[in-house]
């Protein structure tokens, strides 16, 4: 499993335009905070998500379908157990270059405070 650091992210959110962050968290958990820039996409609804026409993606959750081989696709949960569920369902679905904030919510938000 390709993974990222909080530092790598911060970076990231920093400097990258590309940046994809998907928060696959429940509604209630999101609603309590999130990473900036993240799109919410339920853990449940990952797979159907990523089958979706791209014209759908984009109007359901508000940005691009990510491309198969997008450089910077991010998943993050609160522990990083769910993002890691849904970055195999994403790989299976050919998001080769997926990657799992292993830290996720709890450790976003105890740096950040």
């Amino acid at each position: 499993l390709l993974n990222i650091t909080y530092e790598e992210l911060k970076a990231l959110l920093a400097k990258s335009k590309d940046l994809i962050l998907i928060d696959v968290r429940e509604t209630d958990e999101v609603n309590k905070g999130r990473i900036p820039r993240s799109t919410h996409i339920a853990l449940g609804t990952v797979e159907t998500a990523f089958k979706m026409s791209p014209e759908d993606f984009q109007a359901t959750y508000g940005i691009p379908k990510p491309a198969l081989d997008a450089p910077e696709l991010v998943f993050y949960c609160r522990s990083g157990k769910r993002s890691a569920e849904a970055i195999s369902k994403a790989r299976e679905l050919g998001y080769v270059t997926a990657r799992n904030y292993t830290g996720s919510y709890l450790d976003w938000s105890r740096r950040e405070g």
